[in-house]
């Protein structure tokens, strides 16, 4: 989901900012604007997506002889 073609256009995103605190970002081209603001120059930078994280995994559905040989 990292790469996908669909993305969320936010500046948080974006080549030309930087992150300030949580909810503020510094633009190259608009100054300081909100996390979740876009203009028409937005251009996506995938390394400055954050993954949500995994979910732990349930094993208390399997029995011990599930695991052996």
């Amino acid at each position: 989901m990292l790469f996908r073609k669909k993305i969320d256009r936010y500046c948080t995103y974006c080549v030309f900012s930087g992150k300030i605190n949580e909810d503020q970002v510094i633009c190259q081209k608009c100054g300081i604007v909100p996390a979740s603001h876009h203009c028409r120059r937005f251009r996506y930078d995938p390394l400055k997506r954050v993954p949500p994280k995994a979910k732990a995994q349930d094993f208390s559905k399997f029995e011990q002889e599930d695991f052996s040989l």
